[in-house]
């Protein structure tokens, strides 16, 4: 752990590590050298056979370099604050043990397809990003419960019908993108509890089913399935911003949940980001507020 410490802290004046230092380090399990000026990391990183823990955000990494994938007993990789425009091709077909993966606030177009090989992968966070397509088969990511693909802005304008296979997917955040309908293949998702679609220009589901809870949407989705002609719900008061605060979704203050509220709640109605830019929220969008590079792996 000292080790790692010191590491970290030394490379704060320098752009690089050393290959001949990484190969030295075949023991190590931690690597965190977060918040530094990181331009490249050295190919030897993948020598480090047993690293579980891998943390780079917060540098200026366009790239990782393609030997990551020999890191086979990596668990956890954080590359949160940089400036990724790609992740290697074959980044899935050798980290068979990864459980975390963190790309967020970078300039991802897309996701390689081997990423639906990480098949013990559990939370992939690729906010803030500019993807503009997702995989076709994310039901390969059979552990997955987390998956937050949020804030692409107008790049993301539709999901694959395959993400509706994600059966033990607990959290979906797909907020603030260009989506215009959710997969009908939506309503399988049993274990589904938070679904969040706010910001999204959306179609279908109509806004008097979205306005409704998750369990609601599941069953419009799940007769939309079934050919069947859903029945309208009662329509409610639809819901402003000042009950989006209420409910916490923009750190509105914590709670007490009643059991609708557990099972998920749904945002139907589409604002443009710039709408709500007014100087007293405009600070709540800032990404170093919302995602600091250490959160994600606190949890």
């Amino acid at each position: 752990m000292f080790l790692n410490k010191f590491f970290g802290t030394l490379l704060n004046v320098t752009q690089t590590i050393p290959e001949s230092l990484t190969a030295r380090l075949l023991n190590l399990i931690a690597l965190d050298v977060h918040s530094n000026q990181l331009k490249a990391l050295p190919n030897s990183i993948g020598c480090l056979s047993k690293l579980k823990t891998l943390n780079v955000s917060g540098n200026f990494l366009v790239s990782l370099p393609k030997s990551i994938q020999h890191c086979r007993s990596l668990e956890e990789l954080n590359a949160n604050f940089n400036k990724l425009i790609r992740l290697p091709d074959s980044i899935g077909y050798e980290l068979t043990n990864l459980r975390k993966l963190s790309v967020n606030s970078n300039k991802l177009i897309s996701l390689p397809i081997s990423i639906t090989h990480l098949t013990s992968l559990r939370a992939l966070d690729a906010r803030l990003n500019c993807l503009m397509i997702l995989p076709d088969d994310l039901e390969n990511l059979i552990n997955l419960e987390i998956l937050n693909v949020s804030q692409n802005f107008q790049y993301l304008t539709a999901l694959p019908s395959s993400i509706g296979l994600l059966m033990n997917l607990i959290e979906l955040d797909v907020s603030y993108n260009k989506i215009t309908v959710l997969p009908e293949s939506i309503g399988c998702m049993r274990r589904l509890r938070k679904l969040s679609v706010e910001g999204n220009p959306l179609v279908s589901p109509p806004a008097e089913v979205m306005e409704q809870n998750l369990q609601v949407v599941r069953e419009y989705l799940t007769q939309k399935i079934n050919g069947t002609a859903p029945k309208s719900p009662s329509k409610k008061k639809s819901w402003g911003f000042g009950k989006l605060v209420k409910y916490g979704t923009f750190n509105g203050g914590s709670r007490s949940w009643n059991r609708e509220e557990r099972e998920g709640f749904i945002m139907p109605e589409y604002r443009s980001i710039d709408s709500l830019a007014s100087p007293r929220y405009s600070g709540m969008f800032s990404p170093r507020r919302l995602f600091s590079p250490r959160s994600y792996f606190s949890r």
